[in-house]
């Protein structure tokens, strides 16, 4: 993409209304806009990014064998009244009439209506078991939205559903979305940290938080170091193995990890003090197990094979996309901008013109551009009439992984400069050389 031919307006200075990096960040890079408190649109460079995460995990939850639909936003009250959550809710609840009176919600979570659509289609246990998931914007009236994507009122969800026939067959689909949870926030570059939580409105009596420790984390969170160096399940662990899947869980819920809602003082005293972290984390991920809380009241039943009728064991197991695009930035950036993990960057390779109009530098660029883009390599080509020093700077703020600078001097020398985002690092060498170098498929 030519930055000629692109939409990506770049402020200079620092947002008054931004309160913390993620938010002030994405308003300069020109990443979104709010439309309204707590409501954003997502421009291009920030569509960009947010398609990959949403596309990462929507791997990982195809990976652990869970299927795709798709829900609408709109919700009729009378599903939330069967299960009791209507009244119970709280004003986070977006409740409107249609033309006909007929009571709605802008949908907060969707536990009601998956139940509904199961209940309706799945009668045997042979059916079963069975996971659900989609991908769709959700709403939730925020009494005081802030934090830009931290705190939105209007996000995107990802959320799925398991049924099971028993509270056997229920922990191994929980143990499934725990390893998917893992292995998809690895891929994200993320070291995610599953922390005992409270189960809050969702309800329920088992459900881990996955936090990514920060600086600029929202709240406390304690936990044994050694969770910041174990091995995330590889990409051929086997879902359907119930042994092995618990020995992964059990594995990381072996040490001291508690969110400040969940902390223990006196168990974490236990742990060696030169064990102990205590640091700022940011909620990536929510898994809960609620047993029967939705199927008995809302009759979601399966008949068994001895002909009795039992209500499903079911889970519910979020991520935000949206709110992942926040959590990088907080988790990776400098006093210079972004730094986007590969996996997620809206392009592999910055390539900078930095005298633009001359015919070396221009035909230079040219034959990179067209060679990175032969080659499948997604390149932002910064070809419009700027100083070199407003050209890095957009580069770092916008934390693309590669930056090619390509100038006068450099090519009298038959050279152009590399620049690696994370680290800084540079290097000289050939056009050739820098297209093979960034031709090559990002690292793991």
């Amino acid at each position: 993409m030519r930055l000629s031919r692109y939409f990506l307006p770049i402020l200079r200075d620092n947002p008054k209304e931004a309160e913390i990096v993620s938010h002030r960040l994405m308003l300069r890079a020109g990443m979104m806009r709010q439309e309204a408190a707590g409501i954003y649109a997502f421009l291009p460079l920030g569509l960009r990014v947010l398609r990959k995460i949403e596309q990462i995990v929507r791997e990982e939850q195809n990976r652990s064998g869970a299927i795709e639909l798709l829900m609408p936003t709109l919700q009729s009250a009378d599903l939330w009244r069967e299960s009791g959550r209507y009244d119970a809710y709280g004003k986070e609840m977006l409740r409107i009439k249609d033309r006909h009176e007929r009571e709605m919600l802008y949908g907060p979570t969707n536990e009601e209506m998956i139940t509904d659509i199961f209940r309706a289609y799945v009668k045997s246990y042979k059916d079963v078991p069975l996971n659900l998931y989609h991908i769709q914007w959700k709403f939730r009236d925020e009494v005081r939205p802030r934090f830009g994507l931290m705190r939105g009122r209007e996000f995107l969800m990802k959320d799925a559903y398991s049924f099971d026939l028993d509270q056997a067959g229920a922990r191994h689909s929980y143990n499934k979305m725990f390893v998917a949870y893992l292995r998809t926030f690895a891929r994200l570059g993320l070291q995610s940290i599953p922390m005992r939580a409270d189960t809050g409105p969702i309800g329920g009596d088992l459900s881990h938080e996955f936090i990514i420790l920060a600086s600029t984390g929202e709240s406390e969170v304690f936990c044994h170091k050694d969770y910041l160096d174990m091995a995330v399940p590889a990409s051929d662990v086997n879902f359907d193995d119930v042994a092995g899947l618990q020995s992964i869980v059990d594995q990381w819920t072996s040490h001291y990890a508690a969110t400040s809602e969940m902390h223990d003082a006196a168990a974490f005293a236990k742990v060696p003090g030169d064990a102990q972290v205590s640091a700022r984390g940011i909620e990536v991920g929510h898994i809960f197990y609620f047993g029967t809380k939705y199927s008995a009241p809302m009759k979601a039943v399966v008949q068994t094979a001895d002909g009795k009728e039992v209500p499903v064991h079911m889970g519910s197991y979020g991520i935000g996309p949206s709110r992942l695009v926040a959590a990088i930035i907080e988790a990776s950036h400098d006093d210079a901008g972004i730094i986007w993990p590969e996996a997620v960057a809206p392009y592999r390779v910055a390539l900078l013109n930095l005298k633009q109009g001359a015919a070396d530098t221009d035909a230079a660029c040219e034959k990179l551009y067209a060679g990175l883009t032969a080659k499948g390599v997604e390149v932002l080509y910064h070809d419009l009439d700027e100083r070199p020093g407003a050209k890095f700077a957009t580069a770092d703020l916008i934390g693309i992984p590669f930056q090619v600078m390509v100038g006068p001097r450099g090519l009298a020398e038959g050279k152009v400069e590399v620049k690696t985002r994370a680290g800084g690092s540079r290097e000289l060498m050939s056009p050739e050389a820098a297209l093979d170098l960034l031709s090559r498929a990002p690292s793991a």
